[in-house]
């Protein structure tokens, strides 16, 4: 256990050894991620020397970003033959519950985690999108487990839409560095409230630009009790994954 009277770092606690990186923006050029092959490549490398096994590249595909699956696998393709490191990676992407995301989910053209089981849906931060209950309900009768990415960082959500999303059967992906302030005071209660409350299947950097993940990496603001909540969900995800799901895909919408 470690003390709840000290701070910590992320870096310090040495959180990224052995880890997965659920969600990421390395894929180079194709949103508001990682620019070039370059800068894609020294992420990976900064992954693989900090202990990461595992990387999930999750590009965003919404209005502002009309990626193509076809496009995104593409690059992936590159990035792919010009890695040379030891970091299994795989792709998927952060979808956008917007305008486009009913076609899209009706044509089946998506990116899709673990085993075909589970998406990566996020919504605005500042308005919740029409139907939204709805939607993660037909996203589950497709066979397919919601994942949530950085619930902590809607605005418009409080403590009664997440234990409804929970009840629903939507897990929850944490931004390790909401955690550490980057995205304002709001983000960084909820995180804590979330994650002390085992609400939290996944993790992930939600890395844009590697000079920002390292600063925030070194922020000593995590407390003893932090600290202990991260490795269970660190655990949690691990032995969970997305290998031990199948059973519970038997859920019926209501």
């Amino acid at each position: 256990m470690w003390p709840f009277s000290h701070h910590y770092s992320l870096d310090e606690i040495g959180f990224l050894n052995g880890s997965v990186d659920y969600h990421c923006h390395i894929l180079p050029g194709v949103d508001d991620g990682v620019r070039n092959l370059e800068k894609s490549l020294a992420a990976l490398s900064y992954f693989e020397e900090a202990g990461v096994t595992e990387v999930w590249l999750t590009p965003h595909i919404m209005d502002d970003f009309p990626n193509s699956t076809h496009s995104l696998r593409q690059g992936y393709n590159k990035l792919r033959a010009a890695y040379n490191g030891s970091l299994i990676m795989h792709l998927a992407s952060e979808n956008m519950i917007d305008s486009t995301f009913e076609q899209r989910f009706s044509d089946d053209d998506l990116l899709t985690m673990g085993d075909g089981t589970h998406l990566l849906v996020e919504t605005s931060y500042f308005n919740p999108p029409m139907h939204l209950y709805d939607t993660l309900d037909q996203i589950r009768s497709h066979g397919l487990f919601p994942v949530l990415a950085h619930p902590e960082r809607y605005f418009y959500m409080n403590v009664k839409d997440y234990d409804r999303l929970k009840d629903m059967g939507v897990q929850f992906q944490l931004s390790i560095m909401s955690l550490t302030g980057m995205y304002g005071e709001e983000a960084a209660v909820k995180a804590r409230h979330l994650l002390w409350e085992d609400k939290y299947d996944f993790y992930g950097s939600d890395l844009h630009r590697l000079s920002l993940f390292r600063k925030a990496l070194d922020a000593k603001v995590l407390t003893g009790k932090d600290v202990n909540a991260l490795q269970k969900l660190k655990l949690k995800a691990h032995v969970e994954s997305f290998e031990t799901v199948h059973e519970s895909l038997a859920w019926n919408v209501g």
